[in-house]
């Protein structure tokens, strides 16, 4: 693995908008609209990162695609559990799915044979130009999300009051 190909272009970029977003996301007080929005481009860029791993395969299977199955199965489960209303099973395996990536990038940026440390090593420029072009992007879907659909969605009709009128 000597080069930044295609696919592993797109699973950096990825995986970069992944972490950045994650805190955001985690710290983030309010379960409205905008977290929904901002969610979903999480889970696409997870789903991207998770997907194009298995066409990098160095050494073969590792436990980086163990690691891509078992996130990918995680993201199924929360997206069923806050369907199902289940608040803390969405979020716990949405905290560890993060967690999940902090781990696989720790081990991508600490082992120095791995492309991150090259890139760090013959052009710095590059790898920090990188994190701040995703970064704006990052910076301006969150703020644009969050200035037009901060408000809370509409409650589901179930869950509303009933009228005065008794309908």
């Amino acid at each position: 693995m000597d080069a930044f190909t295609p696919v592993i272009t797109l699973h950096a970029l990825a995986a970069t908008y992944v972490l950045l977003l994650g805190p955001l996301q985690i710290l983030r007080r309010r379960r409205d609209l905008a977290h929904r929005l901002i969610g979903v481009t999480w889970v696409s860029a997870i789903l991207t990162v998770c997907i194009s791993s298995f066409w990098i395969m160095p050494d073969g299977f590792s436990w980086l695609h163990g690691l891509s199955i078992w996130t990918l199965v995680c993201m199924v489960v929360a997206i069923l559990g806050i369907r199902a209303g289940n608040v803390s099973v969405h979020r716990g395996f949405m905290i560890g799915s993060y967690l999940g990536t902090l781990t696989a990038f720790a081990f991508a940026a600490l082992v120095p044979v791995r492309l991150i440390p090259q890139l760090l090593r013959s052009e710095p420029l590059i790898a920090v130009i990188t994190a701040l072009g995703v970064g704006a992007l990052l910076l301006l879907v969150h703020v644009s999300v969050v200035r037009s659909a901060g408000q809370r969605p509409p409650r589901p009709q179930h869950e509303r009051e009933p009228s005065i009128a008794g309908t």
